[in-house]
């Protein structure tokens, strides 16, 4: 039985979807609009309205990382600032900074969750130099303006934790919510959505997430509308009046025919995302009755207690090899699975800190040890909403198979 860790091919058995993907292309045929637009304009309004509230600005952009890009940009971050981040991450995360400019600030992660240590991020702040204005510096003399916290596989980061520190340091926050498109964290303050906790969050509309458009896209979100016009004009060069630039922006638009499909599929979401938690489920009861508990770690489900129904909406579904020999035994289950053509992915393979292209920040291997660990032991299985429970059933039995 051939599984796939992801295919898109089996939605065209959903002819609601179909009709309304095809009446949403052939719209924007007819009005030509093919560069932002009303397309554009009304699945902002649709995404406000259905994944946060009336009070987000939601802007559409060419992708995540465009969108992450942005947000930087808006915020004056370049030469001289310092962002922090974690090294099991996309490389975006990191790369945006980088790019402009700013120096990269490697946060450790929780060895279950796999996002930002709140603890390590508080040792972090506190071992650089504190000025008498509140300003904190690294080694290398720069700024530290922000904290990005991953939330990542498809469930918040300690947001409360977070959002705590970086107000005692004096700290920005931006969410990267690229993966968590419908989940819910659940704040002293009562339940907030996933990338309307910090000032600006940025979300992938990449075709394998659990919103995807048919090529790159994307969406910032913020709560403070002089943010939100600012980005709205840096996205489009830096021009509000046509032809007429007051600032340098970039080419971050979101394409007509990517906001139109996103529309149509806009309405699925919450039914992908709910297919998505069962099967989970359905995971967690056979590794269950399979007795491999003892042999693997399930995704942590850190808000669970909580009650919300969205605490994990499962993007990517992860597991861990337990034990000293973790690394084989996650090699022993790969082979298996390629000879019974059933997919899987390693999230994520090298740690940013080890990659070649940031080399100069002179970090070594066993910088941040639980990212190196976490890039050796875990693996991604399939978790789309269109997976079979026989196919899901056969994955398990696989792994059981490779470790029994």
């Amino acid at each position: 039985m051939t599984i796939p860790l992801f295919t898109l091919s089996r939605q065209s058995e959903n002819a609601a979807l179909t009709t309304s993907t095809k009446a949403a292309i052939d719209r924007v045929l007819e009005h030509q609009q093919f560069i932002l637009g009303k397309e554009v304009v009304e699945l902002e309004k649709e995404i406000a309205t259905t994944c946060f509230d009336n009070k987000a600005h939601v802007i559409g952009v060419s992708s995540g990382t465009d969108g992450l890009l942005v947000i930087l940009m808006a915020k004056g971050i370049g030469s001289g600032d310092a962002v922090i981040t974690t090294p099991y991450t996309f490389f975006a995360t990191a790369s945006c900074p980088h790019r402009l400019g700013a120096e990269i600030v490697f946060c450790d992660i929780d060895p279950k969750t796999y996002m930002m240590d709140p603890e390590k991020l508080r040792a972090l702040l506190a071992s650089f130099q504190r000025e008498a204005d509140g300003t904190l510096r690294t080694a290398k003399g720069n700024r530290v303006k922000m904290i990005i916290p991953i939330h990542l596989f498809g469930t918040c980061s300690d947001m409360e934790a977070i959002m705590a520190l970086a107000q005692e340091f004096g700290v920005t926050v931006v969410e990267d919510a690229a993966q968590v498109i419908g989940a819910d964290f659940p704040s002293k303050e009562g339940q907030k959505k996933a990338g309307a906790i910090a000032e600006a969050s940025f979300v992938s509309l990449y075709p394998t997430k659990n919103l995807g458009a048919f090529g790159d896209a994307g969406f910032i979100v913020c709560r403070d509308e002089k943010l939100a016009d600012q980005i709205r004009i840096l996205r489009n060069h830096g021009m509000e009046e046509r032809y007429y630039y007051k600032v340098v922006g970039g080419n971050f638009r979101m394409d007509g025919i990517q906001a139109a499909i996103l529309r149509a599929r806009l309405p699925f979401l919450s039914q992908w995302n709910e297919q998505r938690q069962k099967n989970a489920a359905i995971y967690k009861e056979a590794f269950t009755k399979a007795g491999l508990l003892d042999l693997i770690a399930l995704p942590a489900e850190p808000w669970a207690a909580s009650g919300l129904k969205n605490h994990h909406i499962y993007h990517q579904y992860v597991i861990r090899m337990f034990g000293d020999q973790a690394s084989a035994q996650r090699d022993k289950v790969i082979d298996h699975l390629n000879k019974k053509e059933i997919g899987y992915a390693i999230y994520y393979p090298v740690p940013l800190h080890l990659q070649e292209c940031f080399a100069d920040l002179n970090d070594k291997l066993g910088s941040y040890p639980e990212s190196e660990r976490a890039s050796q032991e875990t693996l991604a299985l399939p978790i789309f909403p269109e997976l079979k429970e026989e196919e899901i059933q056969a994955v398990v039995a696989a792994i059981t198979e490779a470790l029994k």
